[in-house]
């Protein structure tokens, strides 16, 4: 078996693309969509995006403090690519995508509606990496779509078909190979005990 040695690069992979949404007061609301963007720490629950300074939403986040993440599926996919290869400069991505402004809990920020999942989110820190800026915020409130949810109320990633993003390509999540702790839980034997 050979290996390749690459310079470095990018290559955390798969990860999600998600539709980040912000808005200014008496501004149209915008939404960016990102690939930088995962967990920082669950107590207090934080999570952290990446942003270009030169994005147009960049300010707008910068400058009111709050955001929402937004997760995508199979029916949102189009328009998580249409908002990443257009700018807020020229466009309003809501009513171009007819995509709906979702009336946030906890942040100014709107959600969108067709999205399963949204994550209302203040920002902590920002750090200047390079070529992108990583917005540090705290999880403020998570809002549900309950179609989404289990007979136990558990939020169902089948149902839900998020997707995920690899080297330019999205992918819908597929078959579940365990959950946490699989690989160490002793499995019961077998059979019937024998009567004494």
């Amino acid at each position: 078996m050979a290996r390749e040695i690459w310079r470095p690069g990018n290559m955390l992979y798969p990860i999600p693309a998600v539709m980040v949404s912000c808005g200014r007061e008496n501004e149209t609301p915008n939404i960016i969509t990102v690939a930088w963007a995962g967990n920082v720490c669950s107590s207090p629950a934080m999570l952290s995006i990446s942003v270009r300074p030169e994005r147009y939403s960049y300010d707008i986040i910068k400058e009111t403090g709050e955001f929402v993440v937004n997760l995508t599926n199979k029916k949102t996919a189009k328009q998580a690519d249409w908002c990443g290869v257009r700018s807020g400069r020229d466009y309003d991505k809501f009513k171009e995508m007819h995509l709906t402004p979702l009336k946030s809990n906890k942040v100014s920020a709107p959600g969108i509606e067709e999205c399963p999942v949204n994550i209302e989110c203040k920002v902590k820190q920002i750090i200047p990496l390079g070529s992108h800026d990583m917005f540090i915020a705290e999880v403020m409130c998570v809002d549900v779509d309950d179609t989404y949810l289990d007979e136990k109320g558990r939020f169902d990633m089948h149902r839900a078909g998020l997707i995920a993003y690899s080297h330019g390509e999205y992918f819908e999540l597929g078959q579940k190979l365990g959950k946490f702790g699989y690989s160490v839980v002793k499995k019961k034997k077998q059979g019937r005990k024998k009567k004494s």
